[in-house]
């Protein structure tokens, strides 16, 4: 896979682990929109037809604006449509919300995360998005050292946060929540859940082409003016409009070169089983909720509708494909559930690209007074994507309080330059993965 500094969604081995994903094969086709071609004038331009954008477009119509989306690809091509699934409370990380803005301004974006699962739902049913979901989250640890640090994070979020979903599953009881060897304890929050990321994504672009938002697929922004009316340009076309709001994350490639050192692109793959028997299914995961596992580069599963077996993990950092994708993820598979089996098979092996921050916060700001920018979900955007798209609208609406707590935040870009930034961070992550072995 290239840099950051390129074309990511140029590069056909980032196209061929797309064209092998299980929710690519499994979500029903929409038709496509057209793209853009000639002029067009709007009030609000959104880069990214992905989750944040979509959920900006919403937002924005809602309120009266007119809303032309540009998607360089096709909806839901990047990360909103290859991720986990799991939509989780709260931030990659809190930490740097709580130590940067204090308690109140902390304990009210972690109000904003729940507020983004219960939007979840509330889309799902206002505009009938059929997207597999399923209540339930499972947070746990491998091993007694990682389970007293876990539980201290979890006693500090019940309290400091006053929040109500969650319960500790200890040793005694672990396996009546998951039929795995590899878990010691940990956590089960009915809150958060999972679903198809790409049938929701394509609900939302459903959704927003009701409420008279222009979609362009295929449209990609190839260079912005700035100034009191911006204008974005494609190949084929260009659009004015009074505000701009860029949410094309890792894809945004050089149109806004001042981001590009505050995100990194990671690879994250994810292998789906072939069908499992109903009753193995069953019995893998409790009311067959998400799980996640608490190291820092970890493993995420859960079993989709159809009886399979769906296994997040083996992040690049490298911006590489593993090799031997599918062999490797199955491996980690079976040390999870080694009862399925040498015989199982894995029928889909994909990924792409998520954007991460120096510190795992997220990112959101303007650039100019009409231009802002969603970036650095690092991960943890399933929920908190939908919420961007909702603060971003409120600001622009003339109420930007909420937005502004996440904007007030402070972000390093990553250390090393162009050249030697990327080596830096496989190297850390390899001291990361390291502890994670203890």
């Amino acid at each position: 896979m290239n840099t950051l500094n390129q074309k990511l969604s140029d590069d056909p081995r980032e196209r061929s682990l797309t064209s092998n994903s299980y929710y690519l094969a499994s979500a029903p086709s929409v038709g496509a929109w057209p793209a853009l071609a000639g002029s067009a004038d709007c009030d609000v331009c959104v880069v990214g037809g992905g989750f944040a954008g979509l959920s900006a477009a919403i937002e924005l119509a809602r309120r009266g604006f007119s809303v032309t989306v540009l998607e360089a690809e096709q909806v839901g091509w990047g990360a909103s449509g290859r991720n986990g699934g799991q939509a989780i409370v709260g931030h990659a990380s809190d930490a740097p919300i709580e130590n940067q803005l204090g308690d109140d301004a902390a304990r009210q974006a972690w109000a904003v995360t729940v507020e983004g699962l219960n939007l979840i739902r509330e889309r799902i049913a206002e505009f009938n998005i059929d997207c597999d979901f399923v209540p339930g989250y499972k947070y746990l640890a491998v091993n007694e050292r990682k389970a007293r640090a876990l539980h201290e994070w979890f006693e500090h979020v019940t309290h400091f946060y006053k929040h109500p979903y969650w319960r500790w599953v200890g040793r005694n009881e672990i396996g009546e929540h998951i039929a795995s060897p590899r878990f010691h304890s940990g956590l089960h929050d009915t809150l958060s859940g999972h679903l198809h990321p790409l049938k929701y994504c394509r609900g939302l672009a459903r959704a927003a082409a009701s409420l008279g938002v222009q979609i362009h697929e295929n449209s990609r922004a190839v260079a912005i003016e700035r100034g009191e009316r911006p204008l974005l340009k494609t190949a084929a076309g260009q659009v004015r409009a009074r505000f701009v709001v860029l949410a094309g994350n890792s894809y945004l490639g050089g149109l806004v070169p001042e981001l590009q050192p505050r995100i990194m692109p990671v690879g994250t793959y994810v292998v789906a089983s072939e069908p499992l028997k109903p009753e193995l299914a069953d019995s893998l995961i409790r009311e067959r909720a998400a799980v996640c596992d608490s190291n820092f580069v970890l493993d995420y599963f859960r079993v989709s509708p159809d009886h399979r077996v769906i296994f997040g993990g083996r992040v690049s950092y490298s911006g590489m494909t593993p090799p031997n994708l599918a062999v490797g993820m199955k491996q980690r598979m079976l040390k999870t559930f080694p009862q399925l089996g040498e015989v199982v098979k894995v029928d889909y092996a994909w990924g792409g690209f998520v954007d991460i921050s120096m510190n795992r916060a997220p990112d959101f700001g303007r650039l100019t007074p009409n231009i802002y920018y969603l970036q650095g979900f690092s991960g943890h955007g399933l929920s908190l994507t939908g919420m961007a798209g909702r603060l971003v609208a409120e600001a622009i609406a003339g109420q930007a309080g909420r937005f502004d707590i996440y904007a007030r935040l402070r972000h390093l870009p990553f250390p090393g330059g162009a050249l030697l930034r990327t080596p830096a961070l496989v190297l850390g992550m390899a001291w990361y993965r390291l502890r994670d072995l203890l």
